[in-house]
């Protein structure tokens, strides 16, 4: 049973006795439900999960757990309290601004996103797994149970997921803690500083999800793309920049394929089969790319 914002505050052991508990619904999320919660002069948010999300490969005790860990470095919100069994979720609010794409794809915003995930990705073990390739596998099982319809390209595109996979393994990943949801709208700018949002499908993964994951969201260029390698890295090679750009098509792959399962799920008022079909569109053209047998190739060797 879902609780009402009321029934949850009631939960938490830090508000216990509080009278002057103000509420007010938060926007922008189109998987939970998100509400700041002011508590005499103090501020937080308290995350209402949506319908279904496990089915989604989310497990609220990890994304807790997660953001926790974050959240002791700095790079993310303090968590305040976790309601089980529900698995809402009370951070402090943080009290930044937004980073428009223009502005966080300049080089030095680049080289802090850096910074922010190689701290990520030296935090202790998560007891999730985030494997892109087995989730567009679990994704697709169920869509089709949910009797969505897939775009007439699919199998190809399946065939040419597992054509990437068995290139990658060819030098197999060291699984770090990553966060694998960097969407523009996960990062805020608190006092200079970059903080990441929304942890809910942190898991151990490959470190080039991440970094293909934040190149592909905001629309990287090339040159954008190899000061972003250098500052994480040092160096660029031929194998980081060919990792990278076939970790952006399965990022693509992947959040195409979490719009498809989100049409037959979701209850929310928002159109996923244009969200959907926007990400199947560019891992297409990617994939039809004629570079994308050499980065194929070049993982090979």
């Amino acid at each position: 049973m879902t609780l009402a914002p009321q029934q949850a505050i009631a939960r938490v052991p830090q508000w216990e006795g509080k009278e002057d508990i103000r509420v007010s619904p938060l926007g922008g999320g189109i998987t939970n439900r998100n509400f700041r919660v002011d508590v005499g002069t103090e501020s937080y948010v308290l995350r209402i999960v949506g319908a279904k999300t496990d089915l989604l490969g989310i497990d609220r005790e990890n994304e807790y757990a997660a953001n926790l860990a974050a959240g002791r470095i700095g790079v993310a919100p303090e968590v305040i309290h976790f309601i089980r069994p529900e698995g809402y979720l009370v951070t402090r609010f943080i009290d930044g601004r937004p980073i428009p794409h223009a502005e966080i794809k300049q080089p030095e915003n680049i080289r802090k996103v850096a910074e922010l995930l190689n701290r990520v990705h030296a935090l202790p073990p998560i007891a999730s797994k985030f494997d892109a390739f087995r989730i567009v596998e679990n994704y697709t099982k169920i869509a089709e149970s949910y009797q969505v319809a897939f775009p007439e390209n699919f199998p190809w595109l399946i065939e040419q997921m597992y054509v990437a996979e068995s290139a990658l393994l060819v030098s197999p990943y060291m699984p770090r803690p990553c966060h694998n949801d960097m969407l523009n709208e996960n990062f805020l700018l608190v006092d200079g500083e970059i903080c990441l949002l929304d942890w809910e499908y942190a898991g151990m993964g490959d470190i080039f999800f991440d970094l293909a994951n934040f190149s592909v969201n905001h629309s990287l260029d090339d040159d954008q793309e190899r000061w972003f390698l250098s500052c994480y890295f040092g160096e660029v090679t031929s194998a980081r920049w060919a990792r990278l750009k076939i970790m952006k098509i399965m990022s693509d792959f992947r959040e195409a394929m979490w719009g498809m399962v989100q049409i037959g799920i979701s209850e929310l008022d928002f159109d996923f089969r244009a969200y959907a079909d926007k990400h199947f569109k560019r891992l297409t053209t990617n994939v039809s790319d004629q570079r994308w047998k050499e980065w194929i190739k070049e993982l090979n060797k």
